[in-house]
């Protein structure tokens, strides 16, 4: 879990939108998504390692991964998690 202190000051590096904790919804679409071997991040590398944590963009277009308690904040680790994000 991120603390709340530190979550407040965390934003998307691409929109600069704010960032959330992922719904257990958003984890088990993009879970699903990565299962079925369909997850590709927005670099376009293939993702295989389902997410336990990630970060969510304000309008929950993109997440971005949190693995060992950090969060990657990096615009190509992004997964396009909305209707069409993968255009943006």
């Amino acid at each position: 879990m991120i603390d709340p202190d530190f979550l407040a000051m965390l934003v998307c590096p691409t929109s600069r939108q704010p960032l959330r904790c992922a719904s257990d919804e958003e984890l088990q679409r993009i879970n699903a998504v990565i299962a079925a071997g369909d997850a590709r991040n927005r670099a376009g590398s293939p993702v295989s390692e389902p997410l336990a944590e990630a970060l969510a963009t304000a309008d929950g277009a993109w997440l971005y991964p949190v693995r060992d308690g950090i969060p990657i904040l990096l615009a190509p680790e992004a997964l396009a998690l909305g209707a069409g994000a993968a255009t943006r």
